[in-house]
């Protein structure tokens, strides 16, 4: 059972002060609380023209109360803002509350025992607008050349910093620091006839250069000065990084254990169990998780404030290692709680919150792999994309923002958008090409749900455009 609730508050305290007072407080036989405090600051353009800014700052509070029964172990999680010893009260005696009123959790198990974080006793590291010191005034500069040559920007960059503590009444203090951000411009001509886009993760923005942003999309228009009109089909199409991260991603989230066991994904073996150890893909694939990799970084160890398929509330505090998921072209891993991996045999394999695309002998960049093709599409976006079928993951979605006609290794025209349908699955197993595996950002979910993703550019030869979309 999960609720949320909002106490009024009355005075604020230090995040390890309120983890503490929140575990003494509770009634319950166990309890763990999670604590996010969060800082995020943005800026957002439209017209070459800077027009909202801005800095948040909150913190959250999960509490999950464990009470045990003959019937089994019960549990409740309640979450709400909170700065003060008293809106924490008031959410544990709401957990505590929630726990006794509900059901046994299938997924019961002994909570980790203790473990703390050397940088426990720290305090939250914020975010402000100074992130944009340097990218700001090239900002501006890009407002001007964009401007003086016609061209429209709209755009947006977030920067967030999360700092979690996790305590636990089995021994756990556990603290993290997780810095994320993103940017992504959009760029019209001065008819609004065509347009195109460019963005990507970012730990800190030093790494983000807004005249480039700028020349990318001034380049990507110059390409789109003539229209080739083009019916649905199968077309030799170079994908990306950024819509093989969308891609990607999908493939990742639907790797649960327990729905692979149950015959309802993609990675289910006919006739029973998963496909662990079978070759699903291309040889030389590799598809992995690692809460070191760098640039990448996030959290080493579990913090989940409910039970799914993918995470479980008694895994609280367990630690997050390198997993791959696909090791040369075999089905390695699949994502697998404590319980799951009971229940299916497979080892237990935390979601963690980064994936790596690698193929061996990919080289060179998405202009090599336009060089070397005779005649296809190169395919700049993808969006709205959904699942049709998770058994065989067939997804569908549009294309937007720039597909472009490529004829004998060049570039020659802006063509119409698509819809398609494809299996990322099934994408890995047909490739012919691939570039080297770099940095990317999945337009699709990563504003809100997962940017930190390092991928290459593919080419697929008989990519799926089911039909021609109105899509501008």
């Amino acid at each position: 059972m999960s609720t949320l609730i909002t106490p009024a508050a009355t005075g604020p305290v230090s995040p390890q002060d309120l983890v503490e007072h929140g575990l003494a407080a509770s009634s319950a036989d166990d309890c763990v609380v999670i604590l996010a405090d969060h800082t995020s600051a943005n800026l957002r353009w439209a017209n070459n023209t800077l027009t909202t800014n801005g800095v948040m700052h909150g913190v959250t509070v999960s509490v999950v109360s464990y009470v045990r029964t003959p019937a089994g172990v019960c549990v409740g999680t309640v979450a709400g803002t909170a700065a003060s010893r008293e809106q924490v009260t008031a959410l544990v005696e709401a957990a505590d509350r929630a726990a006794r009123a509900a059901d046994p959790a299938e997924d019961a198990g002994d909570l980790l025992g203790e473990r703390a974080s050397s940088d426990w006793a720290d305090a939250p590291v914020p975010t402000d607008v100074h992130v944009y010191d340097v990218f700001a005034p090239a900002l501006g500069e890009a407002f001007g050349r964009a401007r003086s040559a016609d061209r429209v920007l709209y755009g947006f960059v977030n920067h967030e910093m999360t700092t979690t503590y996790l305590g636990s009444t089995t021994g756990l203090r556990l603290r993290h620091v997780q810095p994320t951000g993103h940017y992504g411009c959009t760029g019209k001509d001065a008819a609004l006839t065509q347009s195109a886009w460019t963005g990507g993760a970012t730990r800190d923005f030093t790494d983000v250069d807004a005249l480039a942003m700028d020349a990318e999309l001034e380049k990507r228009l110059a390409w789109g000065e003539r229209r080739v009109d083009l019916p649905a089909g199968r077309y030799d199409t170079i994908l990306p990084p950024t819509a093989v991260a969308d891609l990607m991603i999908d493939a990742y989230w639907s790797a649960g254990a327990r729905t692979a066991h149950d015959g309802q994904s993609v990675y289910s073996r006919r006739g029973g169990g998963t496909r662990v150890g079978d070759r699903i893909v291309a040889p030389g694939v590799t598809l992995a998780s690692d809460p070191a990799a760098p640039g990448l970084e996030c959290a080493p160890f579990v913090s989940a404030t409910s039970s799914s398929d993918l995470d479980s509330v008694f895994d609280n505090g367990l630690p997050i290692e390198r997993t791959e998921w696909i090791k040369d072209g075999v089905l390695s891993s699949l994502i697998a709680t404590r319980h799951s991996a009971g229940l299916t045999g497979l080892p237990v394999a935390p979601m963690t919150d980064n994936l790596l695309l690698e193929v061996e002998g990919g080289t060179g960049t998405v202009e090599d792999l336009v060089a070397g093709t005779e005649r296809g599409l190169l395919v700049t976006c993808l969006w709205y994309i959904r699942e049709v079928d998770p058994q065989s993951l067939l997804l569908t979605g549009l294309t937007r923002d720039g597909v472009y006609l490529v004829e004998d290794g060049e570039i020659t025209g802006l063509v119409n958008n698509f819809r398609f349908n494809e299996s990322p699955v099934d994408l890995l197993r047909r490739f012919t090409h691939a570039s080297a595996t770099v940095p990317s950002f999945s337009r699709e979910w990563g504003d809100d749900y997962f940017s930190r993703t390092a991928t290459p550019a593919l080419r697929v030869p008989d990519f799926n455009m089911s039909s021609v979309s109105q899509a501008r």
